[in-house]
């Protein structure tokens, strides 16, 4: 595996897109001006997954994990979110909150508690995000980073 973690540049977001799409995650937004703060996991120089993160304060909405169909499985999810966390923790965020509707378990394993949706962050509670794209029944959830 040569795979490794890069900030993402305006040139990968048509493979970011195309990921997202692919994997039925929200796309709508990736347009608006808001820095999505996304990484890529390459292997090559081919994109095989994304990871973004949304900046409040010190609060951190984790956005659109997403691997390749064909890398699942594969430890790449792991590299994303270790390499988010590093990122956000060395630029301040405490708390990271996400909304899941399929990978509860995944985000488990790596110390993140389910919370009652209305107990996010005001500002995170705000974002497109939860308002709107992510349904009312995807499943609220926090880390707080030491």
């Amino acid at each position: 595996m040569n795979a490794r973690v890069d900030v993402a540049a305006p040139a990968d977001l048509p493979a970011i897109r195309s990921l997202l799409s692919g994997a039925q995650l929200p796309v709508e937004d990736l347009d608006a001006p808001a820095d999505r703060g996304f990484r890529v996991v390459r292997d090559g120089t081919a994109v095989i997954g994304a990871i973004g993160l949304e900046r409040y304060g010190d609060v951190g909405l984790l956005r659109s994990l997403v691997v390749a169909p064909d890398r699942r499985n594969s430890g790449f999810g792991a590299i994303l979110v270790q390499a988010l966390e590093r990122d956000a923790k060395s630029a301040g965020v405490r708390v990271l909150v996400l909304l899941t509707q399929t990978a509860e378990a995944f985000f488990r394993k790596r110390g993140y508690d389910v919370v009652d949706r209305a107990h996010a962050p005001d500002d995170v509670k705000a974002s497109a995000e939860f308002r709107s794209l992510c349904p009312a029944s995807a499943v609220c959830m926090v880390k707080r980073l030491h």
